[in-house]
């Protein structure tokens, strides 16, 4: 079996290992101190978390723009979205938005500290990149340059 592996920094696992077993409703494969991986079959992923409390940051410091998980359908979107929401995670839907040159329709969750997940699905192909906008009170237009270089979350939490 394949399968990509995350590894990310966390400043407190336990705060961690909560919001990743909700959001892929799976409980952790190993657990050590400052330590945790999950073997996830759907989508298949092995994801690793690394408490370095000084090393992460807020957000997306360090260079990661956003994380996704790109499912088949509109109808996973939405059972994806009330399963968060269930689970008590603040989500954000966006229903045909056009980001990355392509129409989609998607939600977003946020990781303790601050990283976006979008679960997403690619509605149709777009000839331009779209306004990009993530919906949330104070997200900008992403995918530029100025997105990429920017240090709060919200700029680059898109695309």
């Amino acid at each position: 079996m394949s399968r990509v592996q995350l590894a990310l920094n966390v400043s407190d696992v336990d705060e961690a290992v909560a919001f990743y077993s909700k959001l892929f409703n799976v409980e952790p494969a190993k657990r050590r101190p400052g330590y945790a991986n999950f073997a996830i079959a759907d989508p298949p992923l092995k994801l690793v978390l690394i408490e370095t409390a000084d090393a992460r940051g807020h957000g997306t410091l360090a260079g990661l723009n956003h994380l996704g998980i790109e499912v088949e359908s509109t109808d996973e979107v939405a059972a994806a979205a009330a399963r968060l929401s269930a689970e008590g995670l603040a989500t954000s839907t966006e229903e045909a938005t056009t980001c990355c040159y392509a129409v989609q329709d998607k939600v977003w969750v946020e990781d303790p500290n601050g990283a976006p997940w979008e679960v997403y699905t690619v509605l149709a192909d777009a000839p331009a990149a779209g306004t990009m906008e993530r919906s949330a009170p104070t997200a900008p237009a992403c995918c530029t340059s100025e997105t990429v270089i920017a240090t709060s979350a919200a700029e680059r939490a898109c695309c």
